[in-house]
């Protein structure tokens, strides 16, 4: 794997990644069949009661625990190393954002020796740590295998009604850089995407917001995750096993213009979506060097037909979006 840019001992940037997601989930048995029969990733039901997903020597990077919401509930973000974590913090306090130590059970459940929790945007849980622990046993998968390392686990995209609030956010705290943005007209809504990098890979986090008045369609905190397979044999295997399993398949197989991504999207149990994909570009020390945002229209190259789209599902999408206007979306508002 290529480099990424050398980091900067002021900047986070190269210095932290996507390392877990967390779940609440009734349904941790339609989980485990969707992610080892389908995906392919290793699963383990563990003693403490929770599902724990593998792709690494990471002992967890999906966590699912018992829980109504139906939805990823925290995220958590690996700083590289001791000075980066302090750098974070020193930042969340100079914001005057609440941040609390976690560790003993709680931090075991995640997979990690401690954790700093704060409240993030719309209201998903943030957590901050720097030793992940590692398995012992080998991975038991039909995948070959999944592009994490410096890069983490792969990017999640989320909708929101506060761009710029949110965006300021990741610029400032995390010190995210813009790849690229892209806008599309989907289900008669115009859609404005931005793609933000923290270190090598093209882009860890994605915002999408409609064009005009704010609406948010969605139930779930976000989108998508993304898979990131280390060969197109497992994109294509896995396409193949999900529709044999009757998982809603949410977008076919294509090809995103920005990062050159060749994937699909899948709808989780939980209802948000995971994308599986092959071989986007990565942001390596030459390329980051020249590197210029570029603006797309449309958010594929080719493909990426919807497959489970329905009348109803659709008609449900823009009620959420109507309804999402009566009541302000909770965003972090970091001081002027």
């Amino acid at each position: 794997m290529r480099a990424a840019a050398t980091p900067s001992v002021g900047s986070l940037f190269g210095r932290i990644s996507l390392g877990y997601l967390v779940v609440e989930s009734r349904k941790l048995a339609e989980w485990q069949r969707f992610a080892g029969e389908g995906l392919g990733v290793h699963s383990d039901m563990t003693s403490d009661g929770v599902l724990a997903l593998r792709i690494d020597s990471h002992q967890r990077r999906i966590v699912l625990r018992d829980g109504a919401a139906e939805d990823v509930v925290a995220m958590g973000w690996q700083l590289h190393d001791e000075a980066a974590l302090q750098l974070m913090l020193r930042r969340l306090r100079e914001a005057r954002i609440a941040v609390h130590e976690v560790h003993g059970e709680e931090a075991s459940q995640r997979g990690v020796e401690r954790f700093w929790a704060f409240v993030g945007p719309k209201r998903v849980g943030y957590e901050l740590f720097t030793t992940p622990l590692l398995a012992s046993d080998p991975l038991n998968m039909k995948a070959r295998g999944f592009v994490t390392g410096d890069m983490g686990l792969g990017h999640v995209a989320m909708t929101t009604r506060e761009p710029e609030a949110t965006l300021r956010f990741f610029q400032t705290l995390f010190d995210a850089r813009v790849s690229d943005t892209i806008e599309d007209r989907l289900n008669g809504v115009t859609l404005e995407l931005t793609f933000l990098r923290i270190n090598g890979r093209h882009h860890s986090m994605a915002l999408a917001a409609t064009r005009g008045r704010r609406m948010n369609p969605l139930r779930t905190a976000i989108h998508h995750m993304n898979l990131q397979a280390m060969s197109l044999d497992d994109v294509t295997e896995a396409y193949r096993r999900l529709r044999a399993m009757g998982a809603p398949i949410a977008n076919a197989i294509g090809q995103h213009p920005n990062d050159k991504e060749l994937s699909f999207y899948v709808q989780t149990p939980s209802g948000f979506e995971i994308e599986f994909g092959w071989n986007p570009v990565i942001v390596d020390a030459a390329a980051e060097a020249g590197w210029q945002p570029a603006h797309y229209h449309g958010i594929s190259l080719w493909g990426h037909f919807p497959e489970s789209l329905t009348l109803g599902a659709k008609v449900g999408q823009m009620g959420r979006g109507l309804a999402s206007l009566t009541h302000p979306e909770f965003t972090v508002r970091l001081p002027a």
